[in-house]
């Protein structure tokens, strides 16, 4: 799966974090391996300038996302049996999420894993116009980012294990290269 991010929006994030957040939730929805996905992160006045433009609604928003228009629009891209894809990309604007993410107690990275599995479900199809739809949408995707959460916890924590064996590993190491060679 082919991701390609860039952050034109002067403010540091972990962008792999968002990559990584991005494939697992394409994965979750059974896309593509070969589908391909872009992730632009803006500052708030080009948010504004696109939500403008595509929406007709004044000032900024958090994310925007754009299908690409070669697909069947008959089938959504996470139906089963659909090749490889170009899905669109998915706009994000940090100076906007960090005011929604204060709001919300939670750190900014993680508003923008929300936002951006947000921007994939819809550029998979799903929105959030009628209430079911809403309903539907909304419960995926709080799904989708639990699990994203409990298997970054998780990849986390094995990682800090593998560097404290490694630790302690390279110690004893050490002590035992001090210790004569008792086949000598």
């Amino acid at each position: 799966m082919s991701i390609e991010i860039a952050n034109e929006s002067g403010v540091a994030v972990d962008e792999p974090s968002i990559v990584s957040a991005a494939r697992f939730a394409l994965d979750r929805m059974g896309v593509s391996p070969l589908a391909e996905l872009s992730v632009l992160l803006v500052e708030l006045d080009v948010m504004a300038d696109l939500h403008q433009r595509w929406m007709d609604l004044p000032g900024p928003t958090d994310v925007m996302a754009f299908p690409m228009d070669e697909l069947d629009s008959a089938r959504r891209p996470d139906a089963a049996g659909l090749g490889p894809a170009l899905l669109g990309d998915i706009v994000l604007c940090p100076a906007f999420a960090k005011d929604q993410a204060k709001k919300a107690g939670h750190s900014l990275l993680d508003e923008l894993h929300l936002l951006t599995v947000h921007g994939v479900l819809h550029l998979l199809g799903y929105d959030h116009a009628e209430p079911a739809e809403e309903r539907e949408m909304f419960t995926l995707q709080n799904r989708i980012l639990g699990d994203y959460r409990t298997a970054a916890a998780e990849a986390e924590r094995k990682s800090a294990q593998r560097e404290a064996d490694s630790k302690l590993l390279g110690a004893v190491g050490l002590e035992d290269s001090d210790r004569p060679d008792p086949t000598a």
